[in-house]
């Protein structure tokens, strides 16, 4: 082990019981509590602390087929691995993490099929047809298919999810640019117009939509087109404002997926059987159960046969199951990034724009962040924690889409020299003699950060950063003094809360690479609250008319990950590798990508998991 290591990890165990002192007393303190398209990811980590065997892609299978005979029916058990409880928001136009949509997943909404490269086919529930010239989109329902209550699917129930999003009492994230882009939209968000005058029902199964542009995002459900369905004849009587906390989305939801909802257990578990009016058949399985499982307890339960899969399984806890005999392991590229942001203007809510606010805020100098940047040595925590299933992301877009990817951007490494010379230069100056830096007026800078709560190695990591910014005389400290639990951390963050200069958040991207949706000026998820005319003109060029152009698209996507680079509102931190494990019971499952890969396909080889 090298002497860099070495000191890494004696440096973390001394923050270990630093923490650990800090986790007792809030336990002490706590009288109870509440718990891709784009999702709010979780640090996703679990214990893994130390040095261990560095693995590779090459390690990795991607489907399991496991030989035996199927037994009839039987239940799959599935972990979800999560150190707060889900959220519960089962609907696809206002869930916002990554937790409910593993969920959804087997009960999906979603009426178009992907293929390899993320494009939207036509062997899903729904074609699709585009006419660039006339800029429109006709969806066509392929078959007489029913929800998993009985009732057809219609035209109305493509319509429903624009009526849901477009509305004025609409209070998710989706209502964004590309959704502005369907012609109508505003007018109806506005109050303006009863409905979206760009969507129009056909027939019972087909609906058009008019749009002030097609770009070549449209096939990856960009452009304002919504790629799942909602249940009309059940949503249509719920006022919008109502929504969230309806029966309809955190009780009963009906599905067209393979399976339907059967219990919910709000934050804990989700129990669900087999959807019979399933659009391709009959699942093999009766059903499938859901529960959370904190990241500590996610292996050892993999191991002792009380799960099938573990759903969201933390990377850093590899070398606990790696050697596992009642397992396959699984692994593949994941649609993820994490990143350092920095806190520049607000939102505001009642224009739907971002208000940039670079003279007034802390972390308005591009020299201060880019300090911050070179100061982190991701490289180490990689290293140590996460067995090479992470390295440092030298972009905003994850190398899993290699035509938008630019491997070339060298990004930022572990340069502490760099970081001191740039504040030096900068003007940021230790007048004091205390081995922190004042800011360039001579004033205390101390700069806060928000960063989620997980597991251990997710605690030390970030006591790490905190050391490394100390290293160069930044003197950063945890909002509230402690980690932040997932859900609140969002809540925060969005809310722009005025006690946060900084903060480490993530992306599960979903398979559609285009940023608009995270950077834009209408964007609730820009985070950073960071808006340039250069900036909106780089994302508008990117789903343009002009990208129907293959190259001109590539072109703009390496431009604004360049651009994001210099100006630095949020600093690209780890690509992840992620992990499933699978229980030598479950027999046809398929992790891949490029896969055509259902659920009823699912069989099960014993009553119980393979211990």
């Amino acid at each position: 082990m090298n002497k860099k290591l070495l000191a890494l990890l004696a440096l973390l165990m001394a923050f270990m019981l630093f923490l650990a002192a800090c986790n007792n007393e809030e336990e002490a303190g706590q009288e109870g509590g509440e718990t891709g398209s784009e999702t709010e990811a979780g640090s996703g980590e679990g214990e893994g602390e130390g040095e261990g065997e560095t693995a590779s892609e090459e390690l990795f299978p991607t489907v399991v087929e496991n030989e035996g005979d199927a037994i009839e029916g039987g239940t799959l058990q599935a972990a979800l691995v999560n150190d707060s409880p889900f959220q519960g928001i089962f609907s696809y136009v206002l869930y916002e993490d990554a937790y409910d949509e593993e969920i959804m997943a087997f009960a999906s909404n979603i009426i178009f099929d992907t293929d390899g490269d993320f494009l939207l086919t036509n062997d899903g529930i729904a074609s699709l047809e585009v006419d660039g010239e006339a800029k429109t989109a006709t969806i066509t329902i392929n078959g007489d298919y029913k929800w998993s209550d009985g009732e057809p699917l219609k035209a109305e129930d493509i319509i429903q999810p624009y009526l849901i999003i477009g509305h004025p009492d609409y209070a998710g994230v989706r209502y964004d640019a590309d959704f502005q882009n369907i012609v109508g939209a505003v007018e109806y968000h506005d109050g303006k117009a009863d409905t979206i005058s760009g969507i129009k029902k056909i027939d019972d199964k087909t609906v058009e939509i008019t749009f002030n542009k097609v770009s070549p995002a449209i096939y990856s459900g960009g452009d304002g087109l919504w790629s799942s369905a909602e249940p009309s004849h059940i949503l249509k009587d719920i006022p919008v404002a109502e929504l969230l906390e309806s029966d309809a989305v955190r009780v009963n939801p009906v599905t067209l997926g393979a399976f339907k909802f059967d219990k919910i257990v709000p934050g804990e578990s989700v129990s669900l059987v087999r959807n019979e009016n399933y659009w391709k058949g009959q699942a093999k399985l009766d059903g499938v159960v859901i529960e959370t499982v904190p990241t500590a307890s996610a292996a050892k339960a993999m191991e002792t046969g009380e799960y099938d899969i573990a759903l969201s399984f933390p990377t850093a806890s590899y070398e606990n199951v790696k050697d596992l005999e009642n397992i396959t392991l699984l692994g593949r590229q994941e649609l993820y990034y994490s990143y350092l942001g920095f806190k520049l203007g607000k939102y505001n809510y009642d224009t739907g724009l971002v208000e940039t606010d670079i003279e007034g805020s802390k972390m308005g100098d591009v020299e201060l962040r880019k300090a911050m940047g070179y100061a982190l040595d991701i490289e180490q925590v990689s290293e140590t924690f996460y067995f090479g299933l992470r390295e440092r992301a030298n972009s905003l877009i994850p190398p899993v889409f290699a035509s938008f990817h630019d491997p070339s951007l060298e990004g930022y490494s572990y340069d502490p020299d760099m970081a001191n010379k740039i504040l030096d230069d900068a003007g940021y100056e230790d007048t004091d003699g205390d081995g922190l830096r004042e800011d360039k007026n001579g004033e205390k800078l101390q700069i806060m950060l928000a960063a989620m709560d997980g597991d251990t190695a997710q605690q030390e990591s970030i006591a790490y950063y905190q050391q490394n910014w100390k290293d160069v005389g930044l003197d950063v400290q945890l909002v509230t003094g402690r980690l932040i639990e997932f859900n609140s951390f969002y809540d925060k963050v969005q809310a722009d809360d005025p006690e946060i200069d900084i903060f480490m958040g993530a992306w599960g991207t979903g398979t559609n690479p285009s940023p608009s949706g995270l950077y834009s000026e209408t964007a609730v998820y820009n985070f950073s609250r960071y808006s340039s005319d250069e900036l909106e003109g780089l994302l508008q060029a990117i789903d343009s008319e002009e990208a129907l152009d293959a190259e001109f698209r590539a072109d703009k996507f390496r431009e604004w990950q360049q651009y994001m680079a210099e100006v630095s509102p949020v600093i690209p931190m780890q690509f992840r590798y992620e992990l499933m494990p699978v229980n030598d019971r479950v027999k046809n499952w398929d992790f891949g990508y490029d896969t055509e890969f259902d659920y009823i396909d699912v069989e099960l080889t014993a009553d119980a998991p393979v211990k």
